[in-house]
C-alpha cells in the first residue's frame, strides 16, 4: 500500500530540507513516537495523578525520560529493525519504507547509546529498565540472536518490554515507589501486548514467509492468532479488575461504578475489534488486515485513557 498524496508530498519537501538524512529518521518511525510517549506517560500519570500532573510534579525526569525512552530507544530499536530487516513492503507506523541507508544500523545504535546516557541521570530504576530494554532490543533485532524471527521469543520480549517496561520507565523516572494496586495495572498491559503484537505481523505475513522469519503468527496462523489476541486480551482485563480490588474499589458503591464502567469500556472496545475480525479473518486481504491493526491500537488508547482516568483520580 503506498503512501497517500499528503504523505508523499511531506516525505518530498522532508528530502529538500534532509537530503539523505531524511531516510535515516523515516527509519526511526516518528509516526509511532506520540504512541510511545502516551504508553509511556500513563505511568506517569499512575504514579503522580492527574492533579500532581496538573501541578507539574517530577516533570523535568518525566520528561528526560520520555526523551531517553522514545527517541533513543523507541526510534533507535526501529531504525536497527529496519536495517537487518529491509522491507520492500508497508511496515507498522511507515508505509513504502526507503530503503535502509548505508549506516542505519550504527545510526540506530548511537541513538539508543545516548538514551542510556540520558538514562543514568535519571533515577537508577529508569536506568536498569532502560538498559534492560537496551539488550533485548539488540537480542530482537541483529543476527545472530534476530530473536523477533523466532516464534514466541519475539513475543516474550514485546511483552515484557512494550508491554509493562515502557509504563514503568514512565513511572521509574519520577523516583516514586510502586504500589501493588497499581504494579497490578502496569503487569496487565504484558498480556495486553501479548494481545496486539500478533495482529501487528498478521498483514506481513506474505512477506516475513519470503524471508524466512519464523513469526508468531506464521506459526499461529491467522486464526489461532486472533484466539490468542482474544485469551490475552481477557488476562489483561482480568489483572486490570484485580488492580481496582486491591486499590479498594468496591462493586456497588456509586463512586466506583465509573471506574468499573472505564474497565468494560475497555473490554467493549477490544470486542469490537476483535470479535469481528475473527469471524470474517478467511475473506479478508492483507490491507484489510493491516487496517484492523491500527482499529486495535485504537483499542489500546481507550485502555490507555481508562486507566489514567481510573487509577490517577
Amino acid at each position: 500500500m503506498s503512501a497517500p498524496g499528503w504523505a508523499r508530498g511531506g516525505r518530498a519537501a522532508g528530502y529538500r530540507i534532509l537530503g539523505p538524512g531524511l531516510a535515516y529518521l523515516l527509519h526511526t518511525r516518528p509516526a509511532e513516537w506520540p504512541i510511545m510517549a502516551a504508553h509511556t506517560a500513563l505511568g506517569y500519570l499512575l504514579a503522580v495523578g492527574l492533579s500532581g500532573a496538573a501541578r507539574g510534579e517530577h516533570l523535568g525526569g518525566a520528561a528526560l525520560g520520555l526523551l531517553a525512552w522514545v527517541v533513543g530507544l523507541n526510534g533507535g530499536t526501529l531504525a536497527i529493525n529496519s536495517a537487518f530487516d529491509r522491507d520492500e513492503g508497508d511496515v507498522a507506523y511507515l508505509r513504502d519504507p526507503p530503503p535502509p541507508p548505508a549506516h542505519l544500523f550504527g545510526f540506530g545504535l548511537a541513538l539508543m547509546a545516548a538514551g542510556q546516557v540520558i538514562a543514568f541521570l535519571l533515577p537508577r530504576a529508569f536506568a536498569l529498565a532502560y538498559g534492560a530494554c537496551f539488550a533485548l532490543s539488540i537480542l530482537y533485532s541483529v543476527p545472530p540472536f534476530r530473536l523477533k524471527a523466532v516464534a514466541g521469543a519475539d513475543w516474550l520480549i514485546n511483552m515484557i518490554g512494550f508491554g509493562t517496561l515502557t509504563p514503568f520507565a514512565g513511572w521509574a523516572a519520577t523516583g516514586l515507589p510502586v504500589d501493588a494496586a497499581r504494579g497490578l495495572v502496569l503487569l496487565a498491559f504484558c498480556p495486553l501486548f501479548a494481545a496486539l503484537y500478533p495482529l501487528t505481523q498478521l498483514y506481513q505475513m506474505d512477506e516475513d514467509r519470503r524471508r524466512g522469519d519464523r513469526t508468531l503468527a506464521l506459526r499461529l496462523g491467522v486464526r489461532r492468532s486472533l484466539e490468542a489476541a482474544l485469551a490475552s486480551t481477557a488476562l489483561a482485563l482480568g489483572l486490570l479488575v484485580a488492580g481496582g480490588l486491591r486499590a479498594g474499589w468496591r462493586l456497588h458503591a456509586s463512586a466506583d461504578l465509573a471506574r468499573w464502567g472505564g474497565i468494560a469500556v475497555a473490554g467493549a472496545a477490544w470486542g469490537a475489534v476483535l470479535l469481528p475480525w475473527l469471524a470474517r479473518h478467511r475473506v479478508l486481504p492483507a490491507a484489510e488486515h493491516q487496517r484492523r491493526m491500527y482499529l486495535a491500537l485504537g483499542a489500546w488508547a481507550v485502555t490507555d485513557v481508562v486507566v489514567a482516568l481510573a487509577w490517577g483520580t
